[in-house]
């Protein structure tokens, strides 16, 4: 039931008190008019008896503590859906700003969204195809899961996330539609620009719903923003039968706000000043990812975060790791050797990657492939240490092998340009190529049958492409 008051109790930062206010509710919407007319919503945050505190989205700036009407809706804030989302940009708040006018919706849905039954889960399975090599071999983005990207300052995970959402597609076998929700927190006016340049370049901003909350947005805004962003993927996922990936970031401009938030209700910090309940806080956003029994359309999640002074430990990474199934991890040494994607690969995995790939989903060799990269790699690096102390000279013939493997692999198996789109095959191809490099013994992760199947294949390519280069060479230079 509505309820209207006169007046204020006290405005501390974005927050209002309220007396005497019966039957709120927690996360109840609240709009405010102010002297002059004009509308600002909020939403109660804190409930003790009939003192109510309520969080304004706009701000508190120009409020009066007498001359201000306050209306309690008696329910929480709603997102107004329909498919019109699609190719539509909204501010964190979820309210169009692209001056295409208001969406006209089938329905609303609380922000906050629905729990999910964990007996009505159904298990991720199936890929998503990014066309990234190093995501779609070695730590595979699985329908209906959660990965994170875990960057530092400085590094193109910008660049990585618009090229995810230009390049990403599902295995479509039942006719069912593809879809990106696109939410960026606390960006810059320029990262805004960025995005959607990008995506209206490449074509895809039509099946793109972006919100988006700038840096000089309210805070409180920005604790909104992947909740409307998760509304909006549920309901195309749920009640249209799409496949939605979903892109947050910056998640740590999201904690900063639930911590500066939290200070403001002057509760007691945990670490870094962060409120103790950040993780059941992360969960209720990255736990809305999955699929759901009797429902044809899945949501996939990718939150990207930077982690401060690129600290892994810190308690943003360290608690999205407890919840996510897996993570990509961004390397500055690579990036500053020229790699791009510069993915450090040993920090890297998806713990759902084995149960949707190999036959029927990408290629039989797919897991026996990715878990002899990883293994050679981890060698390079043992190959690269003892390098450093006695030098690369000194080395046996086995770990020379590795050094060459090591360069090879990181020029031409990570680094990718930003507009190359490769397909599985191609990718699982290259990754042959590469184990061509070492001997036969060394491939000792890889089962018997499938290494006589593809080794000898490959091996000969490389030896008969090696021979075509040397003859062309050699004829350019009888030329000269």
């Amino acid at each position: 039931m509505a309820l209207q008051l006169m007046g204020l109790q006290q405005i501390n930062g974005s927050l209002v008190v309220f007396d005497h206010v019966k039957n709120a509710g927690f996360d109840e919407l609240v709009t405010i008019t102010l002297n002059d007319g004009t509308v600002r919503t909020g939403r109660v945050v804190q409930i003790e008896g009939e003192r109510v505190v309520v969080q304004v989205f706009e701000g508190t700036n120009g409020l009066s503590l007498n001359n201000t009407t306050s209306k309690f809706t008696g329910k929480p804030m709603e997102l107004p859906l329909s498919k019109e989302l699609l190719g539509r940009i909204f501010n964190g708040a979820g309210r169009p700003i692209d001056g295409l006018g208001e969406i006209y919706p089938e329905e609303y849905a609380d922000i906050n969204g629905q729990p999910i039954n964990p007996v009505a889960r159904i298990y991720p399975r199936n890929f998503i195809c990014t066309g990234i090599s190093s995501i779609d071999a070695l730590m595979t983005l699985i329908r209906g899961q959660k990965l994170p990207i875990f960057s530092d300052s400085g590094l193109p995970h910008n660049k990585l996330a618009a090229q995810i959402v230009r390049q990403a597609k599902v295995a479509d076998d039942n006719g069912q539609g593809f879809g990106i929700v696109f939410a960026a927190m606390g960006v810059t006016n320029d990262i805004a620009d960025y995005f959607k340049s990008k995506f209206e370049e490449n074509g895809v901003l039509e099946r793109v719903v972006m919100f988006q909350n700038l840096a000089n947005d309210p805070i409180i805004e920005r604790i909104l923003t992947p909740r409307c962003a998760l509304t909006a993927a549920e309901y195309l996922a749920y009640r249209c039968g799409m496949h939605i990936l979903v892109i947050l970031t910056d998640m740590t401009s999201y904690a900063e706000a639930v911590r500066e938030f939290s200070s403001s209700k002057g509760e007691i910090p945990a670490r870094k000043g962060y409120p103790g309940y950040l993780y059941s806080d992360f969960a209720s956003l990255y736990e809305r990812a999955g699929m759901i029994k009797g429902c044809k359309g899945s949501v996939t999640q990718i939150p990207i975060l930077t982690m401060p002074n690129g600290d892994i430990t810190h308690p943003i990474p360290d608690l999205t790791g407890y919840i996510t199934e897996g993570q990509i991890v961004l390397d500055r040494q690579l990036s500053q050797e020229g790699v791009y994607p510069p993915i450090s690969i040993l920090p890297s995995l998806s713990r759902l990657m084995k149960d949707g790939i190999g036959e029927g989903y990408t290629r039989e060799d797919h897991q026996a492939v990715a878990n002899q990269l990883f293994s050679c790699y981890a060698k390079v690096a043992d190959a690269r240490s003892l390098a450093s102390v006695i030098g690369e000279e000194e080395l046996s013939p086995s770990d020379k092998a590795y050094l060459e493997f090591g360069r090879q692999f990181e020029a031409h198996f990570l680094n990718q340009a930003e507009n190359e789109e490769r397909t599985i095959t191609q990718t699982l191809d290259l990754g042959w190529d590469l184990l061509a490099l070492l001997p036969k013994g060394e491939l000792d992760r890889i089962d018997t049958v499938l290494l006589d199947r593809y080794y000898d294949a490959y091996r000969a390519n490389r030896f008969r492409k090696k021979v075509q280069h040397m003859n062309t060479a050699k004829s350019d230079e009888e030329q000269a």
